[in-house]
This record gives C-alpha cells, sequence and structure tokens, in this order.
C-alpha cells in the first residue's frame, strides 16, 4: 500500500518542495534520477533536460512511454529597479489573483532569497482603482532591498528564477458519504503537484513493477519531462528519443469540488478515483486505448473517474502527434486549486492511479496496441 510506504511519500515530498519551475529543472530531475537508478534498468537524458528510466518486460516491444513532467509554474526576474524592488514575468500560467501577499522565493547565485509578491497599497488607490483586478504587470517582488545596489548586493538580476515558497504537508479525514462514515483518507497539500504527482506515479509504477516481479509484455519508459507549461516542450524531445508505441501521460486534473464549479466545467472530485480525459483541447484520445482504460478499471474494481478539460492541454498533446502517431491518453489525479501556492489532493486516489497505470500495462502487448490503429 503506498499510503504506508514511506519511502514513496519521502520522494512526493522532496520532490514537491524542491526548486524547479520550467527551464530550471535540473533539481527535480536529480531527485528522480537518484531515485529511479535503484531499481530502473537503464535511466537517460535528452538534451533539454528531461529524464527517462526504463523496465524490460517479456519484450522489448510495444514502448509503452509514461510521462509526468516536472516544471512547475514559477516566475523569471525581469527587471531590478532603482529602488531595489524585483519585476517579473511568468513562467506558466498565474492567476493575478492568487498572487498579492504570497511568499516566493528568488534563486541567486548567492542562494535562495526570500521574497513576498506585492503592490501599490489599496490605501493609496482611489476608489474606482480599489474596485479592479490588480494585474501582475503592476506587481512586484520585495526582498527587502532599500535601493538597487542592495538588491543586486542580495544576488538580484534580470533572468534570476523564482518559485513560491510553500512546503509539503498531510492531513488525515474522516470520509463521510450520505452522512455515514467511509472510512479515511490521507490529504496531501503543497506546491508545484502540477505535475510532479505525475512523475511520482511514473517512479512508484516502474519501482512496482520491479519489485513485486510484474510481469509485463512490452518495455516500460518512465518519463519527467520538461518545460511543459511553456509549450510542452520536453515532451517533443522525449517522444523523439523514445518513439513510443502508446503513451500514458499521467498528470493532475482539476477537481471540481468547489463552489462555483458548475459538473460540466471540470467533472472529476478529490477522493472520487484517478481521471481518465476523454478530450482536451490538445489531444483527443486514441478511443480505442480510451475504452481499454476504463475496461481494465472496471475489471480491477479500481475506481475512476470520466474527464473533459475544454481549456488547457497536456504533454499527450505533442506525444500523440509525434512521429508517425502514438495511441495516447491521460490518466490524471484530481487535484483542488492548481498554478497556485498550495494545492490538495488525495492520497488514496494517487495510490490507485498508480494500480490502475500498472493493470493497463500488463495488457498491452503488440497485438493490443496494434488494434489501437487497426482500420
Amino acid at each position: 500500500m503506498i499510503l504506508a510506504d514511506q519511502q514513496a511519500m519521502r520522494l512526493l515530498e522532496e520532490l514537491t518542495n524542491c526548486f524547479g519551475p520550467s527551464g530550471f529543472e535540473r533539481e527535480p530531475a536529480r531527485i528522480m534520477k537518484n531515485y529511479v537508478s535503484k531499481f530502473a534498468d537503464e535511466v537517460y537524458t535528452d538534451k533539454l533536460g528531461s529524464l527517462m528510466f526504463t523496465k524490460k518486460g517479456t519484450s522489448s516491444s510495444p514502448v509503452v512511454l509514461l510521462p509526468g513532467h516536472i516544471d512547475e509554474v514559477g516566475f523569471i526576474i525581469s527587471s531590478v529597479n532603482k529602488l531595489g524592488f524585483l519585476t517579473f514575468n511568468p513562467l506558466g500560467g498565474w492567476f493575478d489573483q492568487v498572487l498579492l501577499g504570497q511568499r516566493v522565493i528568488v534563486k541567486t547565485d548567492k542562494g535562495m532569497v526570500p521574497g513576498v509578491i506585492a503592490a501599490k497599497p489599496p490605501h493609496l488607490l482611489p476608489a474606482s482603482e480599489r474596485e479592479k483586478v490588480v494585474i501582475k504587470e503592476k506587481m512586484f517582488i520585495d526582498i527587502g532591498a532599500s535601493n538597487e545596489d542592495e538588491a543586486k548586493a542580495m544576488g538580484a538580476r534580470i533572468g534570476n528564477p523564482v518559485i513560491p515558497d510553500s512546503h509539503f504537508s498531510t492531513m488525515t479525514k474522516r470520509i463521510f458519504k450520505d452522512g455515514k462514515r467511509k472510512g479515511r483518507d490521507t490529504i496531501a497539500i503543497g506546491k508545484a503537484f502540477d505535475d510532479r504527482i505525475g512523475a511520482w506515479t511514473a517512479a512508484e509504477v516502474v519501482r512496482a513493477l520491479v519489485e513485486k516481479k510484474i510481469s509485463h509484455p512490452n518495455l516500460v519508459i518512465g518519463a519527467a519531462t520538461t518545460q511543459e507549461e511553456v509549450g510542452l516542450r520536453g515532451a517533443r524531445t522525449t517522444a523523439f528519443v523514445t518513439k513510443p508505441d502508446v503513451c500514458l501521460t499521467l498528470e493532475v486534473d482539476i477537481a471540481g469540488d468547489v463552489p462555483g464549479i458548475e459538473p460540466n466545467e471540470a467533472p472529476t472530485k478529490m477522493g472520487h478515483g484517478p481521471s481518465i480525459t476523454t478530450y482536451d483541447s490538445s489531444m483527443i484520445p486514441n478511443q480505442a486505448l480510451v475504452d481499454l482504460v476504463v475496461k481494465t478499471a472496471d475489471r480491477a474494481k479500481i475506481p475512476y473517474q470520466l474527464s473533459q478539460i475544454a481549456r488547457g492541454g497536456t504533454d499527450a498533446g505533442v506525444i500523440h502527434i509525434a512521429n508517425a502517431g502514438c495511441p495516447s491518453v491521460v490518466i490524471g489525479v484530481p487535484t483542488r486549486h492548481i498554478h497556485s501556492h498550495v494545492g490538495l489532493f488525495s492520497m488514496t486516489d494517487a495510490e490507485n492511479c498508480v494500480k490502475l497505470i500498472i493493470e493497463v500495462v500488463k495488457k498491452l502487448d503488440k497485438k493490443t496496441v496494434a488494434g489501437f490503429t487497426e482500420i
């Protein structure tokens, strides 16, 4: 059981706490490499920094790719002004309203510098301006400097990467359904779940295949991809290097069980099982593969949820059209408050995601994979 596996939990905590916005993923890549090198058959990288790790089954084909991206949304410093404050550009998508007053960490050649995202105080704004949302272009990062020289002495310069200052933790809750207790769940709280939970899932799948000696008729390649949040860039090079025959992209999903969200906008809920994405704006999944995943979950009695994302995409968006094409599907862990300083997800969902991927991998032999594209 993953919930009781301290090794897996330590990896999740280390991965989500570490520093790795898009384009600066070396730390999470090294953490992944150190972890998977203990059990993977082979570990290697591409020239964009993505990490691949393999487990050969009873055959070296088909190639089954399990990508999860390791970059997190962050920022990059665009200027150091005369007063010592830092302006920034986003690395990935940020909702302006989640930024003000939040702590951040600026990485400099002199070490990590704490800061806070701020703007002109509302007390000094006219009433008409106080009613408007402050856009990120009007914000700055305050690192406590009083002038440009002080900021630069602290290591601040154009090009410094920045991440949210947020730390991993868990809490246990009692589950109630229809007014009755249904057990307990562990809720993970922290940053960078999008998508280090996907990379973590890939690592735990490969680890389970090795340690539990699970037979599978293919070559499984887990991948920790880079620069997904700025254009699915690492997925392109990963697909070029690995040449997959089928892809199970591992991601978060937007949990819609918060106030103001209609079921047609985000149908999945935290704690109700991993999601199987039937459509997003970057990819329509291979329908035979979707059917296989759904039937596999049903037969294994693994809870799941069907999902759609009208706006947004994943690494599968480029992998499914790589080379001559690659049958692909996205399987995710429903997560609340993604692309913010703090998200939440159910560890039971994460565990069931690992179980589902393992069960699907066991079924992906040459005949089955060939059938995904037969006409």
